[in-house]
């Protein structure tokens, strides 16, 4: 599935961006110029694009054939609005259940996260366009399959993703250290969006500062955080618990 979804060339994925296709990331040589290049840096300029500025090297791994200095990845599912995902959770539920991914980078983090949403009815997962890992071949795997029955939603920045669902009348609960307040103490009754955050830096603070929520799972042990896909799995759970 990995070299399905990856074109080489700038043509190639000129025309990827011209036809619409669901571009899930762009690897572009680093000092590449010339006419054709600029014809694609300007549709690029055009658009909101995931774009990683690279070594050649780095594109002679990603692609076999002649990559011209550019390589994309096409994501294998569509991805939605988030005036889409909202409006379509509420007509089957007054109380729907979202989740916010506020820079996760690992493709198998990821997919579990997915994974874990599909089997805990969450309505949709937001994410950001730039700096989130890609939905791949590895993310689709340790998914499971759930990558394609989970809604997905590309936003330009998740702040202005909290706002809206907070003017949605949605509760934003961020799952957080910086607290003093467990996960157990959170209404999950009524419709709510959970936000993980990075698997190093955790939830941002200008996403902590705009949440309506904040909350951590109780630790015990030595080592002072969960795997986020795990911690994100605990979470998800206990607004089932509550729910049920």
């Amino acid at each position: 599935m990995e070299e399905n979804t990856r074109i080489f060339g700038i043509r190639a994925v000129l025309e990827a961006i011209q036809s619409g296709k669901a571009i899930d990331k762009i690897y572009i040589q680093k000092g590449l110029s010339g006419p054709l290049f600029q014809e694609l840096n300007h549709q690029l300029n055009k658009g909101d694009f995931n774009i990683s500025y690279v070594p050649i090297e780095k594109l002679n791994k990603l692609a076999k054939g002649n990559h011209q200095g550019v390589v994309a990845s096409i994501s294998p599912v569509s991805f939605r609005t988030i005036e889409e995902v909202v409006a379509q959770a509420f007509e089957h539920t007054s109380t729907p259940l979202f989740l916010l991914l506020d820079q996760i980078t690992d493709a198998r983090n990821f997919g579990a996260i997915i994974r874990t949403a599909e089997c805990t009815g969450v309505n949709a997962i937001i994410f950001p366009e730039k700096g989130s890992a890609p939905v791949n071949a590895d993310t689709v795997k340790t998914s499971a399959g759930a990558v394609f029955n989970v809604p997905l939603c590309k936003v330009n920045h998740i702040k202005d993703a909290v706002y809206f669902l907070q003017a949605s009348d949605v509760q934003v609960v961020a799952a957080t250290e910086k607290t003093n307040d467990t996960i157990y103490k959170v209404d999950f009754k009524k419709a709510s969006a959970l936000v993980m955050g990075n698997e190093a830096k955790g939830v941002s603070n200008s996403i902590l500062n705009a949440v309506d929520v904040k909350a951590k799972l109780p630790v015990f042990g030595s080592i002072e955080s969960l795997n986020v896909s795990v911690a994100c799995g605990a979470i998800l759970y206990e607004a089932v618990r509550q729910r049920i």
